[in-house]
């Protein structure tokens, strides 16, 4: 095995995840204070039926055309379901349980002529971590500087709206107060690269590898804990 390769391939798929954990760490812990965990799975089945219906459109699946209509889709979606929970309290959990199969089905409508529908679907649901370059990270980067300064500059910004997020690692650490973050952070960046070394190593799908070595790291914290 090329090492070197391998090393220009994973390393931006690393960075990447550190970005990703950067905020989706405090995201993550927000969103299990709010109980409404499931939240999150209709919000990226959102995202996931903005890069089929940029696909159906013609736009490249990595071009930054289709990024931007994922994360339109994806801020639009938590837009809807942050005014469900003021208006519609008592409706919230089954509305978000209704975006969520209305998106998913959605995805499966907008694949149905496509003779690569089957392929393009199984790519979504794996994720492509490793297509990932240097240019395509500057990007996440603005946005997670943007994130930080917005807390930093409005505290009780997390208190009010709902977004997407990562809640393996929020969830190992709940319990914890002084060091959650750094602990978080510290189990994310560990899932992030088991996953994707071993992916590397056995050729397996780097989305599915990441998401269990989260997973186990996670539930490996909670029982040395």
């Amino acid at each position: 095995m090329d090492w070197s390769l391998q090393l220009s391939i994973l390393a931006p798929a690393f960075v990447a995840g550190v970005l990703v954990l950067a905020t989706h760490v405090p995201l993550g812990r927000e969103v299990l204070r709010r109980g409404i965990v499931f939240i999150d799975l209709a919000v990226a089945q959102i995202a996931g039926l903005g890069v089929i219906a940029a696909h159906a459109l013609g736009w490249e699946a990595h071009g930054w055309e289709t990024q931007l209509v994922a994360l339109g889709a994806a801020l639009t979606g938590a837009w809807l379901l942050g005014w469900a929970e003021t208006h519609l309290e008592r409706l919230q959990e089954a509305l978000i349980g209704i975006v969520f199969v209305l998106a998913a089905t959605g995805g499966l409508l907008l694949l149905a002529d496509n003779p690569h529908g089957g392929e393009h679907l199984r790519e979504l649901l794996s994720g492509q971590i490793l297509w990932v370059n240097w240019p395509d990270l500057l990007p996440l980067a603005l946005l997670a500087v943007a994130y930080w300064l917005l807390v930093w500059l409005r505290p009780t910004w997390l208190a009010r709206w709902v977004f997407a997020s990562l809640v393996i690692p929020a969830f190992a650490v709940w319990k914890e107060q002084p060091f959650y973050l750094t602990h978080a952070l510290l189990l994310g960046l560990l899932g992030y690269t088991a996953g994707i070394l071993v992916s590397a190593w056995v050729d397996l799908p780097t989305g599915a590898s990441i998401v269990w070595f989260l997973a186990l790291a996670g539930l490996g914290y909670r029982w040395v804990r």
